[in-house]
């Protein structure tokens, strides 16, 4: 399929109208849809054209319930995914997962011991796409292949040169992890696993299905309410001390529709054009100690 021309300026929905014949019919599930997010931006554009549209919360008002911090409440919501009874009018099958959500700006360990960051962006999405995978397989047909992504970051690479595995399950001491210096050396660490995971999954699919890591661009969403991380922020040059984006040479905002429009591209497309990225990010070798490691951690292994 030839590839349309999108810009920087491109938002969601115009990409969902322009790709609108290869979006409908499919079945769509996105995490991370809270207000002022890109999950919820994307489930909009997608919205209109798809088949069924899952969208993932905290409380009963969503479509889903998922807390991807627990193990357990990733296993309930799996098994809930799992007996939907496709097709609503439409395909059987899952054709997309779409793991937006992660958090940043606070640091604890969870019920099962994790850090909080990689917990909801790293172990939880690796178990849920795991116990959904059947229902992602479920969907490819001769003119299409169901994809996984996964929203990463350009901060993957800022302050590290690679994850510290002695930290992969819970993270940095408190008095490190609770200054924003340590939250976002964290952060780097957890985007570089998505990209990690992306990269083994594509690797193990072998062609039955497609992952994806992606960075949507620097954009205004609710993970830039967080007062802990103000001074971070403004260090950066990337927000004024009463909360407002500030224009900087480094980097240029986007709009929420705007950033949201890499993922209803990846729904639709065939094949996307590979983006630098560090070296530690595109290892192969610790794309694999990766995997293995968090199947440990999750106590499940995933066999595609």
């Amino acid at each position: 399929m030839a590839l349309p021309t999108f810009s920087f300026e491109t938002t969601a929905q115009d990409a969902a109208s322009v790709l609108k014949d290869q979006i409908t019919g499919k079945n769509v599930l996105i995490t991370g849809t809270s207000v002022k997010s890109l999950g919820l931006e994307a489930a909009r554009a997608i919205a209109p054209y798809a088949n069924l549209v899952v969208i993932t919360g905290y409380n009963a008002e969503r479509t889903l319930t998922l807390d991807l911090s627990s193990l357990a409440s990733v296993r309930k919501a799996a098994a809930e995914v799992n007996a939907y009874s496709e097709p609503l009018h439409g395909p059987p099958g899952l054709d997309y997962i779409h793991n937006n959500a992660a958090t940043m700006g606070s640091f604890y360990l969870t019920d099962d011991g994790f850090e909080i960051q990689a917990a909801t962006a790293q172990f939880g999405p690796f178990l849920f796409t795991k116990l959904l995978t059947p229902k992602l397989l479920a969907s490819a047909t001769t003119s299409y292949v169901p994809r996984v992504v996964y929203v990463s970051s350009v901060a993957h690479a800022l302050g590290i040169t690679g994850i510290d595995w002695s930290k992969l399950r819970t993270g940095y001491p408190a008095e490190e992890a609770n200054k924003p210096d340590g939250m976002m050396k964290r952060y780097a660490e957890v985007k570089t696993m998505n990209m990690l995971t992306a990269l083994e999954l594509s690797r193990r699919a072998n062609g039955k299905l497609r992952a994806y890591s992606l960075h949507p661009g620097t954009i205004y969403t609710n993970a830039f309410d967080k007062e802990a991380l103000l001074p971070l922020f403004v260090q950066y040059g990337a927000i004024t001390e009463d909360f407002k984006p500030k224009e900087n040479p480094m980097f240029k905002w986007k709009t929420l529709p705007q950033g949201a429009a890499t993922p209803a591209r990846i729904l639709s497309m065939e094949s996307l054009p590979p983006e630098q990225v560090a070296p530690h990010a595109a290892d192969l070798g610790n794309a694999e100690k990766l995997w293995t490691l968090t199947e440990e951690i999750v106590g499940e292994k995933w066999e595609l």
